[in-house]
């Protein structure tokens, strides 16, 4: 019986076998392609950070030296690195609270009182998240214009000089950061207006029951409602913000005076010149962050279902 029962078992599982063998068979080539063109230079970077690869060396890559974590102590030496560090926290720490801030507002009006209008003003204010950069960049650069300009055209007419804003050290950067929020303020709320739309009206009736105004509807319903809306909305930022590189390449190349220079433009500048090791360990450094602060924000927003 032993033997029987041993045989059918065999018989059962040469089928799963064979399901899986196909499986597999589909699965591989996809599979090599992930391997080959994703794994392999996330681990070939990795690799390379803790070396001093440089352009001239691809020649003779064998004779590479191995640096260990000098590259990453370098980091801490980099005057530059550390002003891009500087930048782009002010950039996520004041477009993330305004674009979520703003997004989350837009969706509130368009989803309260503009029914009839609702997707014209959606289309409206996505408009600028597909509209290309360079498009934008253009744009931009002739409202901006210190003395053509509509922004300082305007201001003239109420007595105010307004200055340079692409060239100057102090308004160089607010103004890259004014413009990431109007260009990431369709996307918030878009992500704002299908959360809204998810929350039962029974909450509201019942909170209108008790009396609660708009004000403690929107802070006892609509808030706790949005908390799992919040936390993607604020993941999302803050990783697209840290990643920041489009807007000051188009804008102003890292200038005036590394005014806003981003960690991303800073590590496209190292490998552009060659310096493949430490660009590389920007990169690994940049990926630190962005897990630290995930983590950060999982904490912060996270549900009570989640914890």
């Amino acid at each position: 019986m032993t033997a029987v029962a041993a045989g059918a078992n065999a018989r059962r599982g040469r089928p799963r076998l064979r399901r899986a063998a196909i499986g597999w068979v589909f699965v591989a080539p996809f599979a090599v392609l992930i391997l080959v063109f994703v794994a392999g230079p996330v681990l070939a970077s990795l690799a390379m950070s803790f070396t001093d690869l440089r352009s001239a060396d691809l020649r003779d890559p064998l004779g590479v030296d191995w640096v260990g974590f000098a590259n990453f102590t370098k980091l801490f030496q980099d005057d530059l690195f550390l002003r891009s560090v500087v930048n782009t926290a002010l950039i996520v720490a004041l477009g993330v609270p305004l674009t979520i801030g703003l997004g989350m507002a837009a969706a509130i009006g368009v989803n309260s009182g503009l029914t009839r209008f609702r997707s014209a003003f959606r289309v409206g204010y996505y408009m600028p998240v597909v509209t290309s950069i360079v498009a934008i960049a253009v744009v931009w650069r002739f409202l901006l214009q210190p003395d053509s300009g509509l922004i300082n055209g305007l201001l003239r007419l109420i007595g105010i000089d307004g200055p340079n804003w692409l060239a100057s050290t102090t308004w160089s950067l607010p103004t890259i950061i004014v413009m990431i929020v109007w260009r990431g303020l369709g996307f918030q709320m878009v992500i704002f207006l299908a959360g809204l739309q998810a929350i039962p009206q029974e909450l509201y009736e019942a909170a209108r029951v008790d009396g609660a105004g708009a004000w403690k509807q929107f802070r006892h319903v609509t808030l706790p409602s949005l908390r799992p809306t919040l936390l993607f909305a604020s993941l999302i930022g803050t990783i697209g913000l840290l990643f920041v590189f489009e807007e000051p390449f188009v804008m102003t190349r890292g200038g005036p005076l590394n005014a806003t220079t981003t960690v991303s433009f800073h590590i496209y500048s190292q490998f552009g010149f060659g310096n493949y090791g430490y660009a590389a360990a920007m990169s690994y450094a940049l990926f630190i962050a962005v897990v630290l602060l995930s983590i950060l924000q999982f904490r912060l927003l996270r549900t009570d279902e989640g914890r």
